[in-house]
Parts: structure tokens; sequence; C-alpha cells
């Protein structure tokens, strides 16, 4: 039987509405992937080019946690 762990490589916040860190290795590889190429990007390409290339990322990322994490439905306040 395939635990909870098998199906989301992210879990939404107990609190709050969207998603927490990452609960699988894959989930860690994809954040890992993420901030080495935001760093990378800040270091070597150039400043004209900056901000579209990380908010480029930035949707890759976000598009990746909905698709692979848990679907954070309403608003949690912490009960279950």
């Amino acid at each position: 039987m395939a635990g909870k762990d098998d199906k989301f490589w992210f879990y939404a916040k107990r609190y709050g509405w969207g998603w927490g860190l990452p609960a699988t290795w894959q989930g860690w590889l994809v954040l890992l992937l993420y901030t080495g190429l935001v760093v990378a990007t800040a270091c070597f390409v150039p400043s004209d080019v900056r901000l579209p290339v990380i908010v480029a990322l930035s949707v890759m990322l976000v598009v990746v946690v909905v698709f692979k994490g848990e679907k954070p439905a309403k608003w949690r306040w912490g009960k279950g």
C-alpha cells in the first residue's frame, strides 16, 4: 500500500494557504535545482535579462509544485 509520502512531493501548509517544505527527495531536488539556477542566474546572466529569467524559473517551480503537491483547497487553521 502506498503511503502519503509516495503521492506528494510537497504537502499543503498546516497554517494558511500554499505549500511548505518538500516532503520527498524529489521535492528537495527540485527546490535545490531551482535555488542553484537562481543563484547562477544572479551571478552569470547580464542584468538586463536577469529578472525575466528568474521570473521564468519561479513560474516553472510553481508549475511543478501545483502538479506534484497536495492541493491546498482552502485556508487552513491548523486543525488536522
